[in-house]
């Protein structure tokens, strides 16, 4: 055993260290986002008990479906080939369960928090659901780590499930609901329900950056970003035209800080790389812009933007008023900034992540997750959500 996590580790090493070469073949380690708050971790008695937030006693909507990439994969990536899978401890050492899930966190994801919020379930995964319509009716998550708004983002990994198949997914699970619930039926569900989609940062970790197909003489950062959003905004009007009105679509987290290119940039004193943040901003900047005009050309819909940037930044900013004083190194990985080396085995993990911000090279911490996911709700440490956050939504569509 001893010998195999050996070899294990001597392999991720190797890819790491091409990965991080200038105009090495594109090896992407997908992974990224925001999230929400830490849970107590069975291996440090002395983190604090996370607080409850108050949960209704009745769903505030139907469901919630979740679309997207790592940053709120909950297990669908365990069915698949693929590297991007967090089905091995440590991931999940702090999650209610004390047990992997195939989340990217110590513990829990941002829509974790949310479903709570709105008085539901964790949503279940889709590939590991058994076809019941009653396993499904309060939301299903098709989010896959490794995805990316580009059919071809993130690929390098193994398998994995696009944007546009899980859009494809979505609508088999709709067409599913007509058939067993009746068509009046399914689009009430549909109509009144919740959908999260939280994508794109791999397209700039395992495309973008990486300069794949020399995409990058191809596009300038500010043509991307307007490539990015105009496919984007026609899958929302494709599911719009299948009954989806509530829609949560997040913007990109400052990856530019994340422990990985802080260690392949070699930063000073975890200073972020701000040409990275830069593009960052503005793929989030065209996003807000791009929903405002979709809430005005599709009559009854409701959508909204969250600047997951915004809400980070603040987090990073003000990281000693949220009880979080590693701001730059990651909890579980190895190298500088502990962002050379993913994170594979419990001992490269540290004690306490509840101080961290970042849990591995790119994802942040289940404490960082519930603060990002406080502000999505009702903005209670900042301003993420535009026009309005979910609670409001939710409110002013009841």
């Amino acid at each position: 055993m001893a010998i195999n996590l050996l070899l294990v580790t001597l392999l991720c090493i190797l890819i790491s260290t091409v990965v991080s070469q200038p105009g090495s073949p594109p090896f992407p380690q997908e992974l990224i986002n925001a999230l929400i708050s830490p849970t107590p971790s069975p291996s440090s008695s002395s983190i604090p008990p996370t607080p409850t937030p108050s949960i209704p006693q009745t769903p505030l909507v139907p469901a919630l479906f979740v679309i997207g990439d790592s940053s709120v994969d909950c297990g669908n990536n365990n069915f698949l080939g693929t590297f991007a899978r967090a089905d091995h401890l440590p991931y999940g050492r702090d999650f209610d369960t004390h047990q992997p899930t195939g989340r990217f966190c110590n513990g829990r994801i941002p829509v974790d928090y949310l479903a709570l919020r709105l008085g539901l379930p964790f949503v279940p995964s889709y590939l590991g659901q058994n076809g019941r319509v009653e396993g499904m009716i309060q939301g299903l998550n098709y989010a896959s780590a490794g995805a990316g708004i580009i059919f071809t983002s993130g690929s390098e990994l193994g398998q994995h499930v696009s944007f546009t198949q899980q859009v494809q997914q979505f609508t088999d699970t709709y067409q599913q609901f007509i058939l067993s619930l009746g068509e009046q039926a399914a689009i009430d569900l549909i109509s009144n329900s919740v959908l999260y989609i939280s994508i794109g940062i791999n397209d700039y970790i395992h495309y973008y950056l990486r300069n794949v197909s020399n995409v990058q003489n191809l596009y300038l950062p500010w043509s991307f970003n307007q490539f990015l959003a105009s496919t984007l905004r026609q899958e929302i009007k494709n599911l719009y035209s299948i009954n989806v009105m509530k829609v949560v679509v997040m913007g990109l987290a400052p990856i530019g800080c994340a422990p990985h290119y802080l260690s392949q940039y070699r930063m000073k004193d975890g200073q972020c790389v701000e040409e990275i943040n830069n593009t960052v901003m503005e793929f989030n900047f065209v996003m807000r812009y791009m929903i405002e005009e979709l809430r005005e050309e599709l009559p009854d819909s409701n959508i909204i933007f969250c600047d997951v940037f915004e809400g980070s930044m603040d987090i990073i900013k003000n990281s000693e008023h949220h009880g979080l004083n590693a701001t730059a190194d990651a909890c579980c990985g190895l190298g500088e900034y502990k962002g050379f080396v993913m994170c594979l085995s419990p001992e490269m993990a540290c004690s306490n992540a509840s101080n961290h911000i970042w849990w591995d090279q790119f994802h942040p911490t289940d404490a960082v997750n519930a603060i990002l996911a406080d502000n999505v709700w009702n903005g209670l440490h900042t301003k993420m959500c535009y026009p309005m956050n979910l609670e409001d939504m939710v409110a002013f569509d009841s």
